[in-house]
């Protein structure tokens, strides 16, 4: 099961992009402002939780992290949260240098990970 099904109960959507183009990021017409980066979604819209979800779609691009499923993904504000267990220091640091790389993140928390 992927990072997205397992997270979010999200099938993978068609256009889902972890980095969106500036372009498909929503305006708000009214006051000409855009979107907070970390409040985009996966298809360019506004989401509350867009960058944990778009950091998730990055881990399932990724297939070093195909069989993780005790990880998970959350945001407070542009940071971005793991939590959980992994094998060994060296995939917790893969992980965080992926979400680090996801546009929005300001930041990734790790310490609630625990090696083991």
């Amino acid at each position: 099961m992927g990072w997205l099904k397992r997270l979010f109960g999200l099938e993978l959507p068609e256009d889902a992009q972890v980095n969106p183009e500036q372009a498909l990021i929503a305006d708000n017409s009214e006051s000409g402002e855009t979107t907070p980066l970390e409040r985009v979604g996966l298809n360019g819209e506004y989401d509350q939780s867009g960058l944990a979800k778009r950091v998730a779609l990055a881990f399932d691009e990724d297939s070093r992290f195909d069989d993780i499923d005790s990880v998970y993904v959350a945001q407070l504000g542009s940071s971005v949260v793991l939590k959980g267990e992994v094998a060994t220091q060296e995939l917790l640091a893969q992980l965080v240098e992926v979400a680090r790389g996801v546009s929005g993140a300001s930041d990734v928390q790790s310490d609630e990970v625990s090696i083991g």
